[in-house]
């Protein structure tokens, strides 16, 4: 029960930090876009695999990727494990993904578990 509250208590923080960074990248995205049509970014639509989880993990994973902006998820696979998302620039999707990979899964496979 100790490593599952600590393991919320890290998701937290580490979800707190994501929403602020990718708020910042956000504004600066759309700032750069209105100063200057002929820069502005590319969004697009992405396939995101994810560590087997819960239903119940994938959907609060689901829901911490489209509360962060300039993410919105679109759908989950439980079958293949992987999120549909929209992602506002195509240029960060890499860094996302990494995002998603250290920051929320770990925590959300602690707490929840493995898919069966």
């Amino acid at each position: 029960m100790v490593i599952k509250t600590w393991a919320l208590v890290v998701l937290l923080l580490r979800f707190l930090k994501a929403v602020v960074l990718s708020g910042v990248q956000t504004v600066q995205v759309i700032v750069a876009s209105t100063a200057n049509v002929a820069t502005a970014r590319k969004g697009a639509f992405v396939r995101v695999r994810f560590v087997p989880m819960s239903a119940t993990g994938a959907a609060i994973l689901g829901c911490m990727v489209t509360l962060t902006p300039g993410t919105t998820t679109l759908d989950i696979d439980m079958d293949t494990h992987e999120l549909l998302l929209h992602v506002l620039d195509e240029t960060t999707v890499q860094e996302m993904i990494d995002g998603i990979r250290t920051d929320f899964e770990p925590g959300l496979v602690t707490v929840f578990g493995v898919s069966q």
